[in-house]
């Protein structure tokens, strides 16, 4: 039984099969009369409110000729406190694959365990799997090959998107850079889980720099507070909101903390020329972003949020081992 829970636990070659069939499964839309879940049911169950990625998967499954179905944790009893084992094993019984998106990464993993029916995070405090995959698509799409180019994440470092970020590059072997304060940086044992060695700390004028490296795919990772440094001869420069859900009543603490760190015009400038921009939205303008970068880089923003659709069905296909 197949599931995407994390980019911590798949494969590298899985990671390409997934990436390749992306860019098949964009190029045959509207074209391909294969229905491979015909006759299926798949639910949605979010704890969490989504646009791109509810409306990608609703519109993805159905295409792939599946049934969809909904689920709000209100309108399921997980909202009113029923065992997630408890409806796992309902669920296993009746439908025939699980999206699931909430807070706790624990919560899926033993969702996934006793439902065993294909199940798929599709976003927890821990990862957002299918948005780097994502993104990933989008970069190569545009750029080629993402091995060996340099990804500068700049704001919020200790969340989700940056944690897949850590492991899509141990995997692929690129060079991530995050660009945080340093207590918005990942803890260094996320760092190690993803297989970098030879991590270590060095003091320098703007404050202290950590880095790692993956021998075996030559991956490394530098985590630093200098956003200057983080971004001169970047590949690609990417951010995500300052305050993520679930972490509103901190707000004002976090914006406090990380203004300044900001993709605008003067960062774009000290990227590598041809540089992409790129936010997984939404995108709150003034903040992580400024509107004119914003807008500069739409083309790319919005290819990147298009692409939720026709990576998730790549996903999707893979699970369940259809051809594509």
């Amino acid at each position: 039984m197949k599931h995407l829970l994390s980019l911590e636990n798949l494969s590298r070659a899985d990671m390409e099969i997934i990436l390749a069939s992306s860019a098949t499964v964009k190029r045959q839309r509207g074209k391909s009369a294969s229905m491979p879940l015909a006759g299926q049911t798949w639910a949605l169950i979010f704890a969490k409110a989504s646009t791109r990625t509810r409306v990608s998967f609703e519109v993805g499954l159905r295409e792939l000729g599946a049934n969809v179905m909904f689920l709000s944790a209100v309108d399921i009893q997980l909202g009113r406190g029923e065992p997630i084992k408890d409806t796992a094993r309902v669920l296993g019984r009746m439908v025939h694959g699980v999206v699931f998106r909430t807070f706790a990464q624990a919560d899926v993993e033993e969702f996934a365990h006793y439902a065993n029916i294909p199940t798929i995070n599709a976003l927890t405090d821990e990862e957002h799997p299918c948005q780097i995959l994502t993104d990933i698509f989008t970069y190569q799409e545009q750029r080629g090959p993402i091995q060996g180019k340099v990804v500068t994440f700049v704001g919020d470092g200790a969340c989700n998107v940056p944690a897949s970020w850590v492991f899509a590059a141990a995997k692929l072997g690129f060079e991530l850079r995050i660009a945080a304060p340093k207590e918005f940086q990942p803890p260094l044992a996320l760092l190690e889980r993803a297989g970098f060695t030879h991590v270590h700390a060095q003091a320098t004028g703007s404050g202290e720099v950590i880095t790692g490296h993956l021998t075996a795919t030559g991956a490394k990772i530098v985590l630093t507070a200098d956003l200057s440094a983080a971004a001169a001869g970047a590949d690609l420069l990417y951010t995500d909101v300052w305050v993520s859900m679930g972490k509103e009543a901190e707000a004002a603490d976090r914006i406090r903390v990380l203004t300044g760190y900001q993709i605008n015009q003067s960062l774009v400038k000290l990227a590598n020329p041809g540089a992409l921009v790129m936010h997984c939205l939404p995108a709150y303008r003034g903040k992580e972003i400024d509107d004119e970068t914003f807008e500069a880089n739409a083309a790319t923003i919005f290819s990147e949020a298009e692409n939720r659709l026709h990576t998730q069905k790549a996903i999707i296909a893979w699970l369940v081992g259809a051809a594509i």
